[in-house]
């Protein structure tokens, strides 16, 4: 019998939390602001815990709290407070690396359940099977881990495990690396990484000063730590079989329309592998969209092999992009659907507002107005407030949807 995991969708503020819940998620992670491991996310305050765990709930999904940086000595002093915040929020879980939050955890919040994060390099059996004995309640794996070393995990460990299926990859062991605090002071395992491994580099012989020779790629340099993005749309079967308990989209620090988009596909992949079972096929339009958000080219990873994947780097330093995120449907009002601007954007331009479960609704601009009524010629400035009037056909398409929803148009050329 076929196992049915958890869909489990990033979200780095309240609105992505929403988007994510919106195209299909089970179940979000969320960072605080302090202790995760995304401190570039926009994140949770404190008192906004509570009111992200309780919309959750009102939809009858979970949210996880990540409190998985490696801690040193000056972070343990506000942790017992923070963690007794957390519990009083009622989040569904904790994400713990470090062995001693994960103590602290058990001390000050002993009633949530406590997820492993792969910082803590879960990659066999006797570990996971040793954080169980501990308390914990799941192990989130190690993307080294090929998807038959998971399922042999998830058999004998006695622990829920969680496998990465889309998203970037680190060219480090578990995503612990040092390059960014040596290069810019800025620690990755506290959650301030600068991503370095995305760089341009070169090669300087000792005696040769000043004179730098290229590992050629392509014409633009060499990128020589820079790793493809996961992408398991096509391996859903054997995950299914694999007894995980979470399939994890990577991406706190990515667009609402990154969430919506890869939630709302992986939501219809895995329904439709779960019905279908070894009938399941892959639709060319899942691959399709996947290739419409900012990504590098995508990889297996280690899913199906242990030889070095992310030997096959993405050889530049920019994202591939063939559509652009342009704005947040937040709310529908006198027959006018009320945005919020991400890109700019014109009367005479058509957006796609993507629909959670699947395909868009086509909203070609005529007109948009200001918020105190006046024309507008485009939507021009990050976060402005627009007008967009519906057709009473467009109204009603948009009925069975919860907002906020995502708008893009094709990339401009340049």
């Amino acid at each position: 019998m076929l196992h049915k995991p958890e869909l489990l969708a990033p979200a780095g503020d309240m609105e992505k939390l929403r988007v994510a819940l919106n195209y299909g998620a089970d179940a979000v992670y969320i960072g605080g602001k302090d202790y995760s491991l995304r401190a570039a996310a926009g994140n949770f305050a404190s008192g906004e815990l509570a009111q992200a765990a309780a919309f959750a709930h009102s939809r009858g999904k979970k949210l996880y709290l990540a409190v998985n940086i490696f801690a040193r000595n000056e972070d343990l002093e506000a942790l017992p407070a923070y963690l007794r915040q957390a519990a009083a929020a009622q989040v569904d879980a904790l994400i713990v690396a470090d062995l001693g939050v994960f103590a602290l955890a058990r001390r000050y919040a002993p009633a949530l359940p406590v997820h492993i994060s792969t910082q803590a390099n879960n990659v066999n059996w006797q570990s996971a099977a040793m954080w169980a004995r501990l308390g914990a309640q799941r192990v989130i794996l190690g993307r080294e881990l090929s998807i038959a070393e998971a399922a042999h995990i998830s058999a004998v460990s006695g622990l829920e495990t969680e496998y990465f299926v889309h998203g970037a990859m680190c060219m480090a062991y578990s995503g612990r690396c040092l390059i960014s605090s040596f290069l810019t002071g800025r620690d990755a395992n506290r959650g301030d990484c600068a991503q370095p491994c995305r760089w341009r580099y070169t090669v300087q012989e000792e005696q040769r000063p000043g004179e730098f020779m290229p590992v050629e790629e392509d014409a633009r340099g060499s990128y020589i730590f820079n790793s493809k993005d996961l992408c398991l749309i096509d391996a859903l079967p054997q995950l299914l079989q694999a007894g995980i308990s979470a399939l994890k989209i990577e991406g706190r620090n990515k667009s609402a329309y990154y969430i919506a988009n890869v939630t709302r596909v992986y939501r219809q992949a895995l329904d439709a592998a779960y019905a279908a079972g070894e009938g399941y096929t892959i639709r060319e339009e899942w691959r399709e969209e996947l290739a419409k958000i900012s990504h590098r080219e995508y990889t297996h990873g280690f899913a199906f092999t242990q030889t070095a994947a992310q030997a096959q780097r993405h050889i530049s330093a920019d994202p591939v992009r063939g559509y652009d995120f342009v704005a947040t449907a937040q709310r529908l009002e006198a027959g006018q659907l009320i945005l919020q601007q991400r890109n700019h954007f014109k009367p005479g331009d058509t957006l796609e507002l993507l629909l959670p479960r699947g395909g868009q609704l086509d909203l070609p601009v005529t007109e948009l107005y200001g918020e105190l009524g006046q024309s507008l010629s485009a939507a021009a400035h990050p976060q402005q407030t627009v007008f967009l009037p519906l057709t009473a056909e467009q109204q009603e398409a948009l009925k069975p949807w919860k907002l906020p929803l995502v708008l893009r148009r094709p990339a401009r050329k340049t």
